[in-house]
């Protein structure tokens, strides 16, 4: 059986967590329910060109990294990152509901066709998600979820539930990143961000196996809520990270479902539509979501 250690207590409490220091998690969405969540934190101004070539600048090259890709260059010298593969529609729906919920995140967008020139022959790619490489911004080293200024606060809790509801059981700390910005965006000039989330709306295969990717049917199959135990919400995640899970409240489980109920119907739509789902996915996975939402309420 496995035996699961306490959470562990914040990396600095002798330094009180301001404010302004928790906005550089979570910042409360004041336009929540007028957010566009089609094009994302990015807007349309930031959207990937349709119908050109991009032109091949180099492999990815990430050790161990499951998802292939590129970097490209458009046609106005701006270098996108593409990554290709079965993680890529999860990914943008995964990103969109972490940003609805009030977490940073870099502009994404998914592009269900495009071509890249690569020694002077045209390509034509499969599906991928486009992030632009921006100025405003820059990726510095991952951070730890056991160690980081936001262990115990609400809103890291309501991120940990958040992680569990859309099933992303690859919550490793090398899936994490800090961006400094060079001016204010989103709130603040930092961000903790969960940035590698494709393994979201997948099937979690237990502690020592990786759980499933581009598995809808999966995801559909799996539970959420077990109960409560002596205060505590029982999670039926047999996965990796019950050190993360153990010590979490029905108040924070309520707490990051009641942000969900907040986005309209057009909005979630435009969520699924950004990710390239069917009709019929888009169903499957607002009704799963939706039953999720509705358990956590009911704690």
């Amino acid at each position: 059986m496995h035996c699961a250690a306490p959470l562990p207590k914040r990396a600095r409490p002798d330094i009180p967590l301001t404010d302004a220091g928790l906005a550089e998690l979570w910042v409360e969405p004041r336009d929540a329910d007028q957010r566009d969540l089609y094009h994302g934190i990015g807007g349309p101004n930031l959207a990937p060109a349709a119908n050109v070539p991009y032109d091949f600048v180099s492999e990815k090259k990430v050790f161990r990294s499951f998802s292939p890709g590129y970097t490209v260059r458009d046609g106005n010298g701006t270098e996108w990152l593409v990554k290709l593969g079965p993680e890529v529609r999860a990914e943008v729906l995964a990103s969109r509901l972490i940003w609805a919920a009030g977490y940073h995140q870099p502009p994404i967008y998914y592009v269900a066709r495009w071509q890249m020139l690569r020694d002077g022959k045209l390509e034509v790619q499969p599906p991928a998600h486009f992030q632009p490489k921006l100025k405003r911004y820059k990726r510095k080293d991952g951070w730890s979820w056991q160690q980081n200024p936001f262990v115990g606060t609400r809103p890291f809790q309501g991120l940990i539930v958040l992680m569990l509801m859309i099933n992303n059981w690859d919550l490793t700390d090398a899936n994490n990143a800090i961006f400094d910005l060079v001016d204010q965006w989103d709130g603040t000039r930092r961000w903790y961000v969960v940035r590698d989330v494709g393994a979201s709306f997948s099937r979690n295969r237990g502690a020592w196996r990786q759980g499933t990717r581009g598995d809808l049917e999966g995801f559909a199959g799996e539970q959420f809520i077990d109960g409560i135990r002596d205060g505590k919400v029982v999670f039926a995640w047999s996965g990796r990270h019950q050190d993360l899970i153990q010590d979490i409240t029905p108040d924070e489980v309520r707490w990051i479902a009641q942000r969900l109920t907040i986005l309209t119907p057009t909005q979630w739509a435009d969520a699924l539509r950004a990710a390239g789902y069917s009709a019929e996915e888009a169903a499957l996975i607002r009704s799963k979501l939706a039953e999720r939402i509705a358990q956590a309420l009911q704690l």
